[in-house]
């Protein structure tokens, strides 16, 4: 086995987690009472990755992702293992409209990710023209797609309600989740639960009825069950490090340490990295890789056998998000916020603003209400780098507009943040469920590697989470076989 001269007098493999965001240090934690010594390497100043808090009008607000599903226990697990179960907080308001058509228009209750199940409740919504509802009724008629292979959501959905329902419905979905375009991403890796029943069902209409609970007449559908933390999900990383340290005083968890190069040593893995004091080399048994995938390309750029999946890595592209956060006094927004039935509107690339999505967050999160309305504001798509090169001013000030023409609110903030996410989010565009096949594959032929973050299973909070116990659990069960082959048993 490779490591330390300390890892030989202790007897413990050494396992280092390349990457300080909330996948690498959710794969740390998962490590943390095992039998091993876990190194955390981090090349910017902090950690936490786009998990960030800080204050806005004096209220803690998150500055990145902020929020998980609820009800699922592989994304609330770790939570509730770090002892902050009492600390979720569940959404007051999970419903969401739409900005389209020179209004904001509450969306159809009955769709799933933007896909519409009903044609009436279409209509109804008022998102799409008269001339786009006829167009979507055909879905219900026309004969079976056939899916030769990954297509876009454009191409499908496109295909079967037309371009209408594509850019107002559908697209701003996905520019909420992705910051991507529904011609480049995949239909079968970015509506992967839609695809799946695609395959029952001639209408897609009628596969996404599948996936939606069944509605009396008037009645709404369920809240989707989501929820954050006490503090923000941004005080989550804090209390991670702290219990992975305290559980394992071996334990190292450093930022300002950049890995340069991974390399095969006798037995395990020998990294070089650029810190404050130069450049060092750290020897390691096993890896996990929690970087996206330009740096994880890179890495592996030198190491035998690895070409596949470093040629997967270069395919992937990433948008850059910007979140401009306001704070107002309550009585800015006419007739408050609170009874308008949405905590959150979309705005559709074809209405030509610089805004994508609007949460008012204090009708999303109601403990943190008070005398402030506290309202965040997404601003980039894929392809619009020009528009997030402009200062924070302006940013502000676009912000500002636009939140005014959508809802009167009346004067200007008492205070903004602008926080910048470059590189935020990996594009899932078609072919990207083969690349991370392909990625898995050839990294599972590495002995003692494993890779894991927003790339591989969804971009949330909680699937990252997901994602790390899995690389985690993979470089584990690698230490205990090679400890016991190496002990002869």
């Amino acid at each position: 086995m490779a490591g330390t001269e300390q890892d030989q007098v202790s007897g413990k493999p050494h396992v280092v987690v390349i990457g300080g965001g909330i996948a690498g240090l959710a794969a740390a934690f998962r490590l943390r009472n095992e039998p091993v010594r876990v190194t955390v390497l981090e090349a910017s100043s902090r950690l936490g990755g786009k998990l960030s808090v800080s204050d806005v009008a004096g209220v803690a607000v998150d500055e990145g992702a902020e929020s998980l599903y609820a009800n699922r226990r592989r994304t609330t697990g770790l939570i509730e293992d770090a002892g902050l179960g009492e600390q979720i907080r569940p959404a007051g308001v999970t419903a969401s409209a739409i900005w389209s058509r020179g209004e904001i228009r509450q969306q159809p209750d009955r769709q799933f990710m933007g896909v519409p199940c009903d044609m009436d409740d279409l209509a109804r919504s008022g998102v799409v023209s008269a001339q786009g509802v006829e167009r979507a009724r055909q879905d219900l008629v026309l004969p079976s797609f056939d899916r030769d292979g990954d297509v876009s959501v454009a191409d499908i959905v496109g295909g079967r309600f037309g371009q209408e329902v594509v850019d107002r419905l559908v697209e701003p979905f996905l520019a909420g989740v992705f910051s991507g375009r529904a011609a480049d991403l995949s239909f079968e890796a970015t509506l992967t639960p839609l695809a799946k029943a695609a395959r029952a069902h001639v209408s897609l209409a009628d596969a996404a009825a599948s996936l939606t609970p069944v509605l009396a007449e008037g009645q709404k559908p369920p809240p989707v069950r989501v929820a954050t933390l006490d503090g923000g999900f941004g005080s989550l990383p804090p209390v991670l490090v702290r219990q992975v340290l305290a559980a394992a005083p071996d334990a190292s968890v450093r930022t300002g340490a950049s890995v340069r190069e991974l390399t095969r040593g006798a037995g395990g893995w020998r990294l070089t990295v650029d810190a404050g004091t130069g450049t060092e080399h750290i020897d390691a048994d096993a890896v996990v890789i929690a970087v996206p995938a330009g740096p994880a390309g890179r890495l592996l750029a030198k190491v035998a056998g690895m070409s596949p999946a470093v040629a997967a890595f270069a395919e992937v592209p990433y948008s850059s998000v910007a979140v401009v956060t306001l704070a107002y006094p309550r009585a800015a927004f006419p007739g408050g916020l609170s009874g308008r039935g949405y905590a959150a509107y979309r705005v559709p690339a074809v209405e030509g603003r610089a805004v994508k999505e609007v949460t008012f967050t204090t009708v999303k999160w109601p403990h943190l209400a008070g005398g402030m309305e506290i309202v965040r504001c997404s601003i980039g798509r894929l392809g619009e780098e020009d528009l997030l090169g402009r200062d924070d001013a302006d940013l502000v000030a676009l912000a500002t507009a636009e939140l005014a023409g959508a809802t009167g609110v009346r004067g200007v903030p008492v205070a903004a943040r602008v926080s910048r996410w470059q590189d935020a989010l990996p594009q899932y565009t078609v072919g990207h469920m083969e690349r991370v096949r392909l990625i898995r594959e050839t990294v599972a032929a590495q002995s003692g590697l494993a890779v894991c973050g927003a790339l591989y299973d969804g971009v949330g909070v909680g699937v990252c989470m997901a994602s790390a116990r899995r690389a985690a659990d993979e470089v584990l069960a690698f230490v205990r076989q090679d400890r016991a082959v190496s002990a002869g048993v």
